[in-house]
């Protein structure tokens, strides 16, 4: 087989963990990116390597319990554990998400008008209902590969950082030799930084992907074909470590761009990623301002189907319900009135008069108070044999999750210390 060939063959097997990792660079985590890149300059980058193998971990876990059980995590809650715990975790995680939605399409909005003018409202309102369309009525097999190429936005902010003159030396270095200050905005960057990367709506959306690859291929969960196990975990692996391979990178690259443009000239207060295209203007020039700005949206466009989609996993789950991207709307009514509830709560947040930066900080506390302990019942299920049967989760993906764990569990306890 060629070059090319093999190129294409991997670039086929990618999926739920390439999205899952370009979702995880929403508008919101762009506006925080942002923030600490203005606010430290490169100080900050070394969390990103930090944070890698630890996004890995445990999106691996939440892929290998819906590919291994055929069921997402809700279902296994539901199934092994007690049932507050499952109703508490799923309330979290919708209160979360509602915020998210409200604030990522709120940007969205704002970097249209930053674009073009004009009403903010309606254009949040036309994006909400974009998303909930396409997810409701486009198949599950062609949404899926309309997400695949969505990630392609991400490039926008590589592109910023070529216009940005960044000092490479100085850029590189922060990477592998951390800068720290003993202060509590420092602690609380650290945290955000953690809480971006690591989100509780990402778990359940890797697990609810998987389930919906075994069935678009017709396949049995691998508890029941123990043999495959091999070549499909290894498929996770790659999966999973390209998608957040990815998302750091694209992470950086808006650390990198900020800091040579913002921090370098001043500017260090900004809450949002609207802002920080806004300020891009004056400095790095209308090219990067404008590509900043298509690149909130088209994140946008990838992660609010991801936060809607995951809620619907959720809850369907919850009761008992069977949800799919790829089932008709009248046989999955629970689960497509989720993702649009959900969608319109989150719209509807801006004619309440709630400010998207305030919004972003309850949503940290939400998935601060969630994340960790959801990552624990994870790991607790991936090494449940009446859950997972013969295929538990290995000694070494068991070490690194639960590594991942304690720092999020601790970055969880600094968030309120800090508060």
């Amino acid at each position: 087989m060629s070059e090319k060939g093999k190129f294409r063959q991997f670039l086929s097997r990618l999926g739920p963990g390439l999205v899952t990792g370009a979702a995880d660079d929403d508008p919101s985590g762009i506006g925080t990116h942002s923030q600490v890149g203005a606010q430290f300059g490169y100080g900050l980058s070394w969390t990103f390597l930090f944070s890698f193998p630890l996004m890995v971990a445990i999106q691996e876990v939440a892929a290998e319990i819906g590919r291994v059980t055929g069921g997402g995590i809700a279902r296994n809650l539901r199934r092994h554990y007690p049932r507050w715990l499952l109703v508490t975790m799923v309330s979290l995680l919708l209160v979360a998400n509602i915020i998210n939605l409200g604030a990522d399409l709120a940007a969205m909005g704002a970097a249209v008008g930053l674009l073009i003018g004009g009403p903010l409202g309606l254009y949040t309102l036309l994006f909400g209902v974009v998303c909930v369309a396409t997810e409701i009525w486009m198949s599950y097999e062609r949404y899926s590969s309309v997400l695949k190429w969505t990630t392609l936005s991400l490039f926008a902010y590589v592109a910023v950082v070529m216009v940005a003159q960044v000092p490479w030396g100085e850029a590189l270095t922060s990477l592998v030799v951390p800068r720290f200050e003993w202060t509590g905005a420092y602690a609380t960057a650290v945290v955000a930084i953690l809480g971006t990367t690591i989100s509780p709506y990402l778990f359940f959306w890797q697990a609810g992907q998987e389930i919906e690859e075994q069935k678009r291929h017709h396949v049995k969960p691998l508890f029941m074909t123990p043999k495959e196990a091999g070549p499909e975990l290894t498929r996770i692996r790659i999966d999973t470590l390209t998608g957040m391979a990815f998302s750091s990178i694209v992470s950086l690259a808006i650390v990198f761009a900020t800091a040579a443009t913002l921090h370098a000239n001043g500017v260090r207060d900004i809450e949002t990623s609207a802002q920080a295209a806004e300020a891009l203007r004056p400095i790095a020039g209308d090219f990067a301002f404008a590509l900043f700005a298509l690149g909130i949206i088209g994140t946008g466009m990838l992660a609010v189907p991801v936060l809607a989609g995951s809620a619907a996993y959720a809850v369907t789950e919850m009761f008992g319900f069977a949800g799919s991207l790829d089932a008709k709307p009248r046989k999955a009514k629970l689960f497509y009135g989720t993702i649009a509830i959900t969608t319109m709560l989150g719209v509807s947040l801006q004619y309440v008069g709630i400010d998207p930066a305030k919004a972003l900080y309850w949503a940290a506390v939400v998935n601060g108070v969630l994340a960790a302990p959801l990552m624990a019942v994870m790991m607790l299920i991936a090494r449940n044999r009446r859950a997972m049967h013969s295929l538990t989760l290995s000694t070494r993906a068991t070490i690194t999750g639960w590594i991942a764990t304690a720092v999020m569990a601790i970055a969880t306890i600094v968030f309120f210390v800090t508060l």
